[in-house]
């Protein structure tokens, strides 16, 4: 029987780990770390489009071997690795690239986890303070770069990986994406895990699985953050709670307004204030 694979394209220090082990209690979820799947076929399709040999054949043929491929690689690389029914793959790419999932995978679900900006880059700063033993790349003091925190946040907004995923997450919008996919609060998530379950649930068509325990919620996803540098942080809490809203004691005023006036599209879709 064939996995029925669904999908995770969430914005970073949103929770996104946090539901993947969520999901992963259900016995019937097979749930990844981040993964690397969407850059398989996303090289593939660069290699689809150049290639010479490709070019020479018949263009309808080619495509249509080439989604095949494309699906076939998806479900045979999860095949390989696990027999349960559902699979929820994690990649920030999924979402953007709707169009191309959509051509070899149609009508993907994919669930995106939000997250309050302010609280998204403070968290950022509080993990370069709690890091100082190591060099960023971040700062450079003679050329008085990234020296400050309202510097620091110019830079994250204009670069990977909060800047490209709100930004991401802004096409989305332009192009009715959104219309498509399945938007969780972060904050109600923590606050209201219950709820928020049973929506997905009823998003991707399964019935709610009672086992959950947000009390105990268990790793079984791992990753190297050593990999990520300073900033990843894949480890999660076992007990679901509501976290503390920090974010003016960790950048000040001057600079929450600054982030809430930037992405004003952002606070007004998802009713943050």
């Amino acid at each position: 029987m064939s996995n029925q694979i669904f999908f995770q394209s969430s914005l970073p220090r949103a929770g996104s780990t946090l539901l993947q082990n969520i999901m992963g209690q259900n016995p019937e979820f097979y749930v990844t770390p981040t993964s690397g799947v969407l850059e398989l076929v996303y090289a593939a399709r660069n290699n689809y489009t150049n290639s010479p040999e490709f070019k020479a054949q018949d263009q309808d043929m080619m495509r249509k071997g080439f989604l095949s491929f494309c699906r076939n690689g998806v479900e045979g690389f999860f095949h390989a690795i696990t027999d349960k029914p559902y699979i929820l793959d994690k990649s920030r790419g999924w979402g953007v690239h709707y169009g191309f999932l959509n051509s070899f995978y149609p009508n993907p679900k994919i669930i995106c986890m939000v997250r309050d900006p302010r609280s998204i880059f403070a968290s950022m700063e509080k993990n370069f303070r709690k890091n100082q033993h190591l060099d960023s790349g971040l700062v450079n003091h003679s050329q008085m770069a990234g020296t400050t925190t309202e510097k620091r946040i110019d830079i994250w907004s204009q670069s990977q990986p909060v800047g490209l995923a709100i930004e991401r997450l802004q096409q989305i919008f332009r192009e009715g994406i959104n219309e498509k996919v399945l938007f969780v609060r972060f904050e109600d998530l923590t606050s209201s895990p219950k709820s928020e379950l049973e929506r997905i649930y009823s998003y991707l068509g399964l019935p709610y699985y009672e086992g959950h325990d947000f009390n105990n919620v268990e790793q079984i996803t791992k990753e190297d953050d050593s990999v990520y540098g300073i900033y990843g942080d894949h480890v999660i809490k076992q007990q679901i709670q509501p976290t503390k809203k920090d974010y003016r004691d960790i950048l000040g005023d001057e600079v929450c307004n600054w982030v809430k006036n930037r992405y004003k599209w952002l606070f007004d879709n998802f009713g943050y204030f």
